[in-house]
């Protein structure tokens, strides 16, 4: 019987600052734990023979090298935000490589790429096939079934995907009741939660937790941590059962 198994690797576990951020000298960006080491949010699915990867961040070229094949189907971006498209010019590589993103993605990037997309492109820029998806039709990409999860960062919409059993949602502030009810028992899910404080457009993680307790997920994962997430070692301790925060080079099979 051939093994249907989902395979996610969290590339990037952290916020748009990364940790340690810059100039920072609390304990956690003074921390030896690797697992306290948080790149940009970007992850790594594979199955069924696809490696699809979720944002392309400003630190793509470090965590795909790390994982010692750089070979990729495809990308589904989330939203518009630096940390999660700064590193699409590391893709020059692959020939007219399929990028999934809603109609105002696509619009931005056009004005943040325009070189790549002009009438007579300079000689060696990237090319993409940019593929508009939508709100609440399931698409196909690479051949494996898509349906996008919309959620709202502020007052911004943006994307979240389910690919079979795992969900993926990042840089969430607001999901609708539907959806959630959708999700009820999803094997895998994966939210962000950027620290302990409230904060304007992402989930804290007591509100992570309560979205997490809703759904009722067979296991949940954390991402898009700042260093206001504390120690790994120390929030750990804190979260009920079946809850973990990633941290970046965290392999899941689903």
């Amino acid at each position: 019987m051939e093994d249907d198994r989902l395979t996610l690797t969290i590339l990037g576990s952290g916020t748009s600052t990364g940790v340690p951020q810059i100039g920072c000298q609390c304990e956690v960006c003074r921390s030896g734990d690797p697992r306290d080491k948080r790149l940009r949010q970007s992850a790594l699915v594979e199955w069924r023979g696809k490696r699809i990867l979720i944002d392309c961040g400003p630190d793509f070229r470090q965590q795909i090298l790390g994982t010692g094949d750089a070979h990729l189907d495809a990308l589904l971006i989330t939203h518009i935000h630096y940390d999660h498209i700064g590193g699409l010019e590391e893709l020059r590589g692959f020939s007219n490589f399929p990028i999934y993103a809603r109609h105002d993605v696509i619009a931005a990037l056009h004005r943040r790429l325009a070189y790549c997309f002009a009438e007579h492109p300079y000689p060696g820029v990237p090319h993409y096939e940019l593929v508009e998806i939508n709100d609440n039709d399931a698409f196909e990409c690479a051949g494996i079934t898509v349906e996008p999860i919309p959620v709202l960062h502020y007052k911004l919409p943006i994307l979240g995907f389910k690919i079979g059993g795992m969900a993926y949602i990042t840089d969430c502030k607001t999901i609708d009741r539907e959806l959630i009810e959708r999700l009820r028992g999803v094997p895998l899910l994966v939210l962000n939660a950027l620290r302990f404080e409230e904060h304007l457009s992402h989930l804290s993680l007591s509100q992570a937790l309560e979205i997490i307790e809703q759904i009722k997920p067979g296991r949940a994962l954390l991402i898009h941590m700042s260093h206001g997430i504390g120690l790994h070692a120390e929030t750990s301790k804190l979260l009920p059962q079946g809850v973990e925060l990633a941290f970046d080079g965290m392999k899941i099979v689903v």
